[in-house]
């Protein structure tokens, strides 16, 4: 034929030995994620939710804090679980301890 030239033969190759992976081979991408894990996400949240759980331990009668909603006052009354903020004159609200987002260096409500 005219294009036989142009098309090689095709030869069988030899049958390729079926090589079963090991046990470590197998799991070695498991082994590698369950630690990168929990230095990459667990680990730094439970020192975060550590330093929250502190943080809202040691507020006391006078901090000045801020809101996650971004309302900042001073602490008037502590209960268990709540707070009584002091917004303005005259301006209390009750929030929970769980709402304070950080505490303010003493004076800061009076430069704002």
């Amino acid at each position: 034929m005219l294009l036989d030239f142009l098309i090689s033969p095709a030869y069988a190759q030899a049958a390729a030995t079926a090589k079963t992976p090991g046990l470590l081979e197998a799991f070695w991408p498991l082994i590698v994620m369950v630690p990168l894990f929990y230095f990459l996400l667990i680990r730094p949240q439970m020192k975060r939710q550590k330093e929250t759980k502190a943080m809202a331990e040691s507020l006391s009668k006078g901090d000045e804090v801020v809101l996650a909603g971004g309302l900042a006052g001073r602490i008037t009354s502590i209960g268990e679980v709540y707070l009584t903020i002091d917004l303005a004159d005259n301006v209390l609200v009750k929030v929970e301890k769980s709402a304070v987002a950080k505490v303010l260096p003493k004076g800061t409500l009076k430069q704002l």
